[in-house]
């Protein structure tokens, strides 16, 4: 079976291409409290930060596909990927020097209850890799077998939920989204059996594991988990861990960290929060699970489970099944979510302060945040220089959105295709037959009610006559709007076509699909099947429309 590698890097000078040159860092593991045991026995683990943890063998270990854009970053030439010797580091099949593998323990609220101690149940963390531009970078192995946190799991991954991690890791990247990386998909040569939908129909799958990368996975409940259980002087040290290393900027070199520090600490956590969360709104991508353990303290997308993209426009839409019932984490209450989230964070540094009003000044920061984030996104969306008016102008710029939210929720609409088609027109002399055969591209039903047509062109209308006021020039107002709006974005089906094809052991949909994702704001005409709407196929099928935590 073929490597699937994303296109290369021009250069790959000054890069490590010996395995014995790679050079790891342990100071999570070294600068904090660790987990007196060693075993891999499931049980709570008190005033400790860490467990010490080693990947478990597996079989057959063969890489299937690599970021060349993401090994160059992290210093990693190609020859060292094709190292069988490093194909069984990436599989956890061996441990270099300097690595000192862990599983780190949190909790977090899910689905808005207080869960617990939950942990790095199938996470190894292998330190971090020094760069040879001197960066430190976490690795880390997803699917690479048991830890004392995995409860009843078995710490395995399979190759369906790990390559839509694989792929839609790198695809946010180049969408210009915070996240963490993934560098490598390796399969294991053996079987994983999980029930997908949890619906009593267990089977049988092929394993595989992610190395994930980021500059650190700590994540909401890091810091939840210890205040919930009163241990504030671990809290304490996890936290100026966390400053020093990760927010250098808040804690000068010789300075002690006091709750100021912490204060600013948690403010930059919420502006970069804020910023995450916009820029998922703006692509159209659907978190699935934003519970606090699903939530990076530095602002970055993580842990890609029931993700989805919006394919018809719909606010209340959720790719998760387990909440179908409350939509909690619905598109449109994705930035809502993020704030709850916020306020649980905030309560578990709050005993590290001498009162919340700090906190409370963060909190707020993070909504007006948001709020000026969101109206920066939409008016580059909508080729706008910025939008004007109040919230409850009737005829400003807010008024023009909601109109046009009610409208592409009217009759199912492409979201990613309306908007790339509403570029294109931001050229063009208004004509009502042409612009509405242009939007008719982005449209799921055919024909579409006529009152649905007239409300479209209503409003087509009158995003013309904005823009002509904004007196931006044609050319310039589209290429603002192509920077905004991708052309192509990692659809749930396209994900499951490269599954399928890679299950078969076709890996060219997979390679042929990252190369374009790499470049998803380009007019690439060689692929614009990739571009295409959802087939009628993909509507309700499981994996495309349905998906849960084993997805």
């Amino acid at each position: 079976m073929p490597r699937a590698a994303v296109r290369a890097v021009p250069s790959f000078a000054g890069l490590y291409t010996r395995l014995q040159d790679l050079r790891f860092d342990d100071r999570f593991v070294r600068e904090l409290p660790a987990d007196p045991r060693e075993d891999r026995g499931r049980r709570q683990v008190l005033g400790a930060c860490h467990s010490a943890v080693t990947p478990t063998p597996v079989a057959a270990p063969r890489l299937l596909a690599y970021s060349e854009p993401l090994a160059a970053e992290l210093g990693l030439a190609p020859a060292l990927l094709h190292d069988p010797a490093f194909v069984a580091v990436l599989a956890g099949n061996a441990v270099l020097p300097g690595m000192r593998p862990f599983a780190a323990c949190y909790g977090g609220h899910q689905f808005g209850n207080w869960a617990g101690q939950l942990g790095d149940g199938r996470a190894i963390g292998l330190g971090e890799l020094v760069t040879p531009a001197g960066a430190r970078v976490e690795l880390q192995l997803k699917g690479a077998g048991p830890t004392p946190y995995s409860r009843a799991g078995d710490g395995r991954a399979v190759l369906r939920s790990s390559l839509r991690e694989f792929a839609c890791s790198e695809a946010m990247h180049h969408l210009g989204v915070p996240t963490t990386r993934a560098l490598s998909l390796v399969t294991t040569g053996e079987n994983v059996v999980r029930d997908m939908l949890y619906d009593g129909n267990p089977r049988a799958e092929p394993g595989a594991i992610v190395c994930r990368t980021a500059p650190s996975f700590l994540r909401f409940g890091n810091y939840e988990i210890f205040t919930s259980r009163g241990e504030t002087d671990t809290l304490a040290r996890l936290l100026e861990h966390t400053v020093r290393h990760h927010f250098p900027a808040l804690l000068p070199t010789g300075s002690v960290a006091d709750a100021q520090t912490w204060a600013a600490w948690f403010a930059e956590v919420c502006e970069r929060t804020a910023a995450m969360v916009v820029h998922w709104m703006r692509v159209g991508f659907v978190h699935g699970v934003m519970n606090t353990d699903n939530m990076s303290v530095l602002g970055l997308t993580i842990d890609y489970g029931p993700y989805g993209w919006i394919d018809d426009f719909d606010l209340d839409w959720t790719p998760n099944t387990t909440d179908a019932a409350t939509r909690r984490y619905r598109f449109g209450q994705q930035g809502q979510v993020a704030a709850w989230n916020l306020a649980r964070l905030a309560r578990a540094i709050a005993p590290l302060l001498p009162d919340t009003g700090a906190l409370e000044q963060g909190l707020s920061r993070y909504v007006q945040r948001y709020g000026e984030l969101q109206r920066r996104s939409l008016a580059d969306k909508l080729g706008l220089h910025a939008l004007v008016g109040d919230d409850d102008d009737p005829h400003g710029d807010v008024a023009l959105v909601d109109e046009l939210f009610a409208t592409l929720s009217q009759t199912p609409t492409d979201m990613t295709i309306f908007f790339r088609r509403l570029g294109a027109l931001a050229t063009a002399s208004f004509d009502a037959s042409s612009w509405l055969s242009a939007v008719q591209h982005a449209w799921y039903d055919d024909p579409v009610d006529p009152a649905a047509r007239a409300r479209m062109l209503a409003w087509l209308r009158r995003w013309h006559e904005r823009c002509a006021r904004d007196g931006d020039e044609p050319a310039r107002r589209r290429a603002r709007m192509d920077a905004a709006n991708p052309k192509y974005v990692l659809r749930n089906y396209l994900a499951q076509e490269a599954i399928d094809a890679a299950t078969a052991g076709d890996l060219s949909p997979l390679s042929t699909l990252m190369t374009v994702l790499q470049h998803p704001y380009d007019e690439q005409p060689e692929h614009e099947r990739l571009a295409a709407k959802r087939p009628e196929w993909a509507r309700t099928r499981v994996g495309c429309s349905m998906l849960s935590c084993s997805s």
